[in-house]
């Protein structure tokens, strides 16, 4: 399934993205349904239900007349990995960055959550505004110490992020975190896609556009560590929650590693789109006053 949460006269509501158009599952709980990670908080019997709806639907909801927004609205951890493409890894080479034998995490302020398709702001104290096309994949079951055999077990869906980054402030601190969370620099979405109908998240092909130039191009085989090995690894560190959204890593081709560097600026249009999930679409703005 492809499981979104939309705006609908103003209104919050929660659903299935289907060929057919949208199937409504905020009645199809005896909980009214606003959010579609509740689906995996509920459980199995919630998810059935939600499978019965959309098998029984009959009317859908043209997605032209709703706004999709972001299918996790306030994650308890948003984190991402550095270094894990290894065409990321050989564009950086010259820098004297290595291969990581470990998982390099960094944090994401959960602030910085944003829609597929909304406004991103170009912030008025930097002018290195840079894009990173990404998979991610969202927690649907709490989990600790959790074997990488086991981790894909845990893992509600994969969506598309544009892990969008400031560049002089990321690198004022080995952490990232500033850098990496400047509000509605995570766009996340347009849904979340379920492991069966996804299928193999390590064959994925990850494109970026800005403008309608073609900018990254990558395959999620690149991945140094998959997505069973760092929700694992992760695991170990900490207790990984129902909602939490963890950002895979991305492939070469960012802004400011071009020649001249190519950062963002007010009137891009930045497309990230990823086999068998879809496409988040995000225009740079100046941050509103």
């Amino acid at each position: 399934m492809k499981l979104l949460n939309f705006l609908r006269d103003d209104e919050r509501r929660a659903g299935v993205m289907t060929a057919s158009g949208i199937v409504d599952l905020t009645e199809a709980l005896p909980t009214r349904l606003t959010e579609i990670i509740d689906l995996f908080r509920i459980g199995e019997p919630a998810l059935r239900a939600a499978r019965e709806r959309v098998a029984a639907a009959t009317s859908y909801i043209d997605p032209a007349t709703v706004r999709v927004i972001s299918p996790v609205r306030r994650p308890g951890k948003f984190l991402g990995v550095g270094g894990n493409f290894r065409s990321h890894i050989e564009e950086v080479r010259h820098l004297g960055i290595a291969e990581p034998t470990a998982p390099i995490w960094f944090n994401k302020q959960t602030t910085c959550v944003n829609g597929p398709f909304d406004p991103i702001w170009a912030p008025r104290d930097s002018g290195q505004l840079d894009y990173e096309g990404e998979l991610g994949l969202v927690i649907g079951r709490q989990c600790r110490r959790i074997s990488p055999e086991e981790a894909l077990d845990v893992v509600a869906g994969y969506l598309v992020c544009n892990d969008v980054s400031i560049r002089d402030w990321q690198m004022r601190n080995a952490t990232a975190t500033i850098g990496k969370s400047f509000d509605t620099h995570g766009p996340i979405g347009p849904w979340i896609v379920t492991p069966d109908e996804l299928g193999d998240a390590g064959t994925l092909r990850i494109r970026t556009w800005v403008n309608g130039d073609l900018r990254q191009d990558g395959m999620t085989s690149e991945m140094i560590f998959d997505c069973a090995q760092l929700v694992s690894d992760l695991s170990q560190r900490c207790t990984l929650e129902v909602g939490d959204v963890l950002s895979v890593g991305s492939p070469a081709g960012v802004g400011g590693l071009r020649n001249p560097p190519a950062w963002l600026r007010p009137g891009d249009v930045v497309r990230v789109e990823i086999d068998r999930i879809g496409a988040i679409e995000n225009t740079v703005c100046e941050e509103p006053a």
